[in-house]
This record gives structure tokens, sequence and C-alpha cells, in this order.
């Protein structure tokens, strides 16, 4: 069953070859039997997924329900979820219990009617690019189990990945859907900001954060995607206006589509093998009728050093509300209200999480302000210049997702800024606000490599089509990890 696509999956439950209860049951045996080598997943709400597959398959029997309704997914521990633990895979909120859904977990469980497997493991807060800042332990790769499979959603690719659920929510605030789907040889799409509510989810950079999904494939992140999005009053950054399908379009050709490619991602620093496998892509491209041109983005060297001027900020803006006080971890050792603030703090906090509250509130303090923060929005804006004028020329840019593949464990542990320049070709896309998606294009050394496309705003439906035309001339995306076949 875990070998079938979204939609083959949706005809088979419409069908009755098997019942919602059946395939959950599916799952959450192969969680049992094959997370303890991953660590995907923080908590597994088996109870709750059979009731809502039970729920799923009477709607089914009644002739309702849409596409998805029965076909379970994981959640990524970001999101809030309704009397489950959401903890962000931090100390600080271990023991939090939500007392609502986040938007996106209404639409897709409530709404489309898919049973939620379980909470998927991440970097503590979403900060990270390895998936080993979590509180609950590092997340494997299933592809070499002494490998990263990137971060922050390095639960959510690793539980797609491993056949342990069919698809995964994420969140992207610098490339945290798009990396690790590359180092794990999936699909990965990051809409355009404001395209999908954000309430509900834990915030780490309020203008960064955005929420996407991760799938095997183009076709079955399209479908997913589309069930997300829309309108949300209660998020103010929400986009008032209405739902592309996402999916009508993906037989269209890519006849004449204009493909940019910029200088600044393939220069020095792309490893040799992963820039053979894009070489390889575009050459795919260009037989299904796509044309290439080079460009240039000439500030996106700059994305970098500005993103970890701009996230940082509002990371200790948005983590000032994890005082001890309210709710979260509460320090049992304080003898006073500065001790109960201070202890409750720095115990609830990993290191990287303590690192970018302190960069930021020095970034944000009285008199680094103007020279940091308010030169890191100016640069912001530049970059979003590159990308405006670039799609005046061209209808997608492509380039590589990551400059190598994945590395080992503990390798940049002790080394912060290599860390960092795992997210050179990502982060420019979120500082920008574009949509952007990763997909599988090749291995090296046994490992994947995948390339990255951007397009301009709501150009979600474009960036899947050329997607998914690839998909239909290649099958990296149908190859699976051994020993999670």
């Amino acid at each position: 069953m875990h070998t079938l696509s979204i939609k083959q999956l949706g005809e088979a439950l419409r069908a009755r070859k098997f019942s919602s209860r059946e395939l959950t049951q599916h799952y959450l045996k192969r969680i049992e039997t094959l997370d303890p080598q991953l660590n995907s997943y923080i908590t597994v709400t088996a109870d709750q997924a059979l009731a809502a597959a039970d729920a799923a398959d009477a709607r089914l029997a009644r002739g309702e329900g849409g596409p998805l309704t029965g076909i379970p997914l994981g959640q990524k521990d970001i999101f809030c979820t309704t009397g489950v633990r959401t903890s962000c895979a931090s100390r600080m909120l271990d023991r939090f219990i939500s007392p609502y859904d986040a938007t996106i977990v209404k639409k897709l469980q409530a709404e489309a009617g898919m049973p939620m497997l379980g909470k998927l493991n991440m970097d503590e807060f979403a900060m990270g690019s390895s998936n080993e800042t979590s509180w609950y332990g590092p997340v494997k790769n299933p592809w070499d189990v002494t490998r990263v499979p990137g971060g922050s959603s390095g639960g959510s690719v690793a539980a797609v990945a491993a056949g342990l659920a069919p698809v995964a929510t994420a969140t992207d605030t610098g490339g945290s859907i798009r990396q690790p789907a590359a180092l794990t040889n999936l699909t990965g799409i990051k809409p355009t900001y404001g395209r999908v509510s954000r309430y509900g989810m834990i915030a780490f950079a309020s203008s960064l954060d955005q929420a996407g999904v991760v799938a095997r494939s183009a076709e079955d992140a399209a479908q997913v995607l589309q069930a997300m999005s829309g309108f949300d009053p209660l998020d103010s950054t929400s986009m008032d206006r209405p739902v592309d399908d996402l999916v009508a379009p993906l037989g269209r050709s890519i006849q004449g589509l204009r493909v940019g490619l910029p200088r600044e991602y393939f220069a020095d620093g792309l490893d040799a093998g992963v820039r053979a496998c894009i070489d390889g892509a575009i050459g795919e491209l260009k037989k299904l009728g796509a044309t290439f041109t080079e460009l240039s983005l000439p500030n996106s060297p700059l994305s970098v050093p500005t993103y970890y001027v701009v996230a940082p900020a509002e990371a200790s803006s948005n983590l000032a509300r994890f005082d001890g006080v309210r709710y979260g971890h509460r320090s049992a050792q304080a003898k006073n209200l500065e001790e109960l603030y201070e202890k409750s703090r720095g115990e609830g906090f990993g290191p990287e999480v303590q690192r970018r509250i302190m960069i930021g509130t020095y970034v944000l303090s009285h008199g680094y302000y103007d020279a940091y923060y308010l030169q890191a929005q100016k640069v912001r804006r530049l970059i979003y210049d590159d990308f405006r004028r670039a799609f005046e020329q061209v209808d997608v840019i492509l380039g590589p997702t990551a400059t190598d593949v994945a590395f080992k464990l503990g390798a940049k542990t002790d080394d912060p800024v290599s860390m960092y320049l795992n997210d050179i070709y990502t982060i420019a896309a979120n500082l920008a606000g574009i949509p952007a998606m990763s997909l599988p294009c090749g291995f090296k050394d046994g490992l994947p490599v995948g390339m990255q496309l951007m397009g301009n705003f709501f150009d979600e439906a474009k960036l899947l089509n050329v997607a998914h035309q690839y998909q239909q001339v290649t099958g990296w995306h149908t190859q699976s990890p051994k020993g999670f076949e």
C-alpha cells in the first residue's frame, strides 16, 4: 500500500479495495516496526488516527468526501493539534497540549478527511538544517542512517521517504522543506508567502515562515497543497484570493517554457556530482521543449547574512512568550521572578535556539538596530528586486537545492557557519516571498540529489506542472531507500 501514490490510494479507497482503517493500520505497523531506526515521529496518535479512519470510511460509504478522504498523513510538530502534544521539538513545550487546531490541521483533517498518524520530529523551533537540534534526538536519513535527513523538517521527509506516511506537512523559513526533500529523494514545495495560513503554526520568523508539503511526487504534492491553501481571516498575512486549481494544469505541455539559470547558483561551492545531476535534468527539460537562459541574481550571495539578521531578530521577539510563567517549561529551581525567567529559558531552550535569540536580541538593541536590522531589510528588498527583474525574462528559475548530498550526523554541529551555508540556495526565495520547490533529479554515490525550481508570486501551478512533466519522463522520484521498500 505504501508504494501507491496519493491518487492511487484515493481511487482504491473509493473503489473499496481496502478501507481507510486498513490503510491507517498498515502505516501504524510500519511506524512501530521501522521508526526506531529513524526517530521521525515524536508522538504517534494511533487511537485518534483509527477513529478518524473509521469516520472517513463512513463518509466514503455515503458517497461523500473528496480525493484525500481516508488517506493518512503526518503533521510536523510545529502545528497545533487539539488535545495532542505540540512540542516544536523543544523541552520548552514538551508538556504543552494544544487547546486548538492550526488552520491547516482543520483543512486537512476535518475538511479533507485525512487521519493524522502522529506528530513529526524537527529541529527545535524549526532552527536547524540537519534535524540534530531536537530535544527528542536527531532524525536519521533512510538512505543512510549515519547521515542527516536535512532540516528543519527532517521528521517529515524521513517518514515519507521510508513509507511511514504517504505525505506530510512541513514548514520552510529558509529552506526547511526544500533542503531536506533534496537529501531524501522527495518532492517538497514552499508556496507563496500568504498562500497557506500560518494560524496555529508556532512562529520562528513571522515574515519568512511558510507551511508546505513533502510527498513522493509533484502530483501528490499538488493535491495536498491545494487542500491546505486558501484565505484565513485568523492570519493577518493570508492573501484574500481564490485557491488556484493545482491539479488540473499538471498535464500541460512545457513547450516554449522559459527557464532561467542563475550564474550565482552554479559558481564555486557546488559539488561536481550534484552539478552533473542538474545538467542531466536540464537536458531532459530541453527534450520537453523548455528553453534556457543564463541570468544573474547579483544579490543572492547576500541572502545568508541577511537571513541571519532578520530571522533571529524575529525569533527573539516571537520566543519571548516562552517565559516560564504562562505555559511551557517552568524551572523548579527559581527563588525569585528574575531567576524564574532565566532558569526556565536556560533549561527549556537548546543551544541553537539560545544562540539565535542572543543574535536577534543584539541586532534589535539600541545602537545596533539601524546598523544591522534596517540594513538587512534594505538588502532583502534588493534580493526581491533581483527576482522581479528575472521574472520579466523567464517563467521559472532552476538551480540546485543544496551544494552537496546529505552529510554525516555530527559533521557540522560544532561549526554553525558551515551549517548555515547548507541553505545558501534556498534562503533567497523566503526573503522574496516567492514559491519554490525541490524535486529528485539523480543520485551521487547512492545518495539523492535535488533540483530547485522557483517561480513568480502565486505560480505554484506552473512549478508543479514543470516538476510533473519532468517526473513523467524520469524515474528518480519512484526509488525508495533499501530496507524501507
